[in-house]
C-alpha cells in the first residue's frame, strides 16, 4: 500500500485552506453589504465584492438566509461584547448607559442590516435570534445598575431600553443622510426622560405604584 508523502498531503490540504479563505471573503463581503444596502442586497453582490462565483457562494451557504444569519450572529456578537467591555470599564451607571446608546445608535448609522433585524426580533424576550440575546442581557445588566443607584425613572425596564434603541436607531436611519446630527440630539431628549428626577407614572403603570 503506497504510502501518501508531504507533497501529495499538501495537494490535498490546498482545496480545504482554498475552501475556508472563499468563505472568509464571502462573510467579510456580506457583512459590508449588509450594513450599505440591508437585508435587501443581491447575493450577485456579494458574490462579486468577495471575488468568488455563484455556485461557490452558494457551496457554503446554499440559501441567503443561511448567509445572513451567519454575518448578524457575527455582528450582533461582537456588538454585544464591545458593549460588555465598556459597562465594565465604566464606574457610573449613568455614564455606561448613555455611552451605550451614543455607541450603538453611532453603529447603526453604519448598518442598516442589524437595524432591521434587530427591530424584529428584540420583542421575543427568549430569543437567541443572531445574538440578540446577548445584546439583551448587556442592556439589562445596564438597567439593574441604573436602577440599583436610583439612577433610572421608577418604573423603566430592560424592555423599554430595547425599544427605545430601536426607535431611535429608526431615527438614525431616516435622518442620518440629510440631518447626521439629529439623532444625538434625540437621544438627549430621551436620555433626559430616564432620568430618575421624573417621578411621575409611566403610561401603563399601576396606579398604586410608588
Amino acid at each position: 500500500m503506497a504510502v501518501a508523502g508531504p507533497e501529495s498531503t499538501t495537494r490535498r490540504r490546498a482545496p480545504r485552506v482554498d475552501a475556508i479563505r472563499n468563505r472568509e471573503a464571502i462573510v467579510e463581503a456580506a457583512a459590508a453589504a449588509l450594513a450599505e444596502q440591508g437585508t435587501a442586497v443581491d447575493v450577485r453582490e456579494i458574490a462579486r465584492r468577495s471575488g468568488v462565483g455563484m455556485g461557490t457562494l452558494y457551496r457554503h451557504f446554499p440559501k441567503k438566509e443561511d448567509l445572513v444569519h451567519t454575518v448578524l450572529r457575527q455582528e450582533f456578537s461582537n456588538w454585544a461584547e464591545s458593549a460588555r467591555q465598556a459597562a465594565i470599564d465604566t464606574e457610573d451607571p449613568w455614564a455606561a448607559l448613555t455611552d451605550f446608546y451614543q455607541q450603538a445608535l453611532t453603529g447603526c448609522a453604519r448598518h442598516r442590516a442589524i437595524m432591521e433585524n434587530f427591530a424584529l426580533n428584540c420583542s421575543a424576550p427568549d430569543t437567541d435570534a443572531d445574538g440578540i440575546r446577548q445584546l439583551r442581557l448587556v442592556i439589562e445588566k445596564l438597567c439593574d445598575r441604573a436602577v440599583a443607584t436610583g439612577l433610572l425613572r421608577p418604573g423603566v425596564t430592560a424592555d423599554d431600553l430595547m425599544l427605545l434603541l430601536v426607535s431611535l436607531g429608526h431615527a438614525v436611519q431616516i435622518t442620518d443622510e440629510d440631518s447626521p446630527q439629529r439623532w444625538h440630539r434625540l437621544l438627549r431628549i430621551s436620555l433626559d426622560g430616564l432620568r430618575a428626577d421624573h417621578r411621575e407614572p409611566l403610561p401603563g403603570e399601576p396606579s398604586t405604584q410608588d
